[in-house]
């Protein structure tokens, strides 16, 4: 099973470098980043409107918790968004390179 992992960071070169550890090592095949999209979200009982960047890592369900663990190591945030979703089907050419690509 494979799945996405969905981030947010605090601009694109956390995404960047959040996304080339990730890929350095093999936690995820490829990464996707969208540079800039805008937050409004509760933090701490106040509503807060942020400029972020968002990224999205293409793994294998089984690398999921290393996902998380890595990027809270490294991630800027106390409490960063980091959320798995399945991927309940996709082309077969597609997955089996993420099978070539990941431990």
């Amino acid at each position: 099973m494979y799945a996405f992992v969905y981030i947010t960071t605090s601009g694109g070169e956390e995404s960047k470098n959040i996304g080339r550890i990730l890929v350095e090592e093999r936690l995820s095949a490829c990464v996707n980043i969208v540079a800039s999209i805008e937050s409004i979200y509760l933090w701490r009982g106040d509503i807060e409107d942020d400029e972020e960047s968002l990224l999205i890592a293409k793994t294998k369900v089984g690398n999921i918790d290393k996902i998380i663990k890595r990027v809270k190591e490294i991630h800027s945030y106390e409490t960063p968004a980091i959320l798995a979703i399945p991927i309940i089907e996709g082309s077969k050419d597609y997955l089996d390179y993420l099978d070539s690509e990941l431990d």
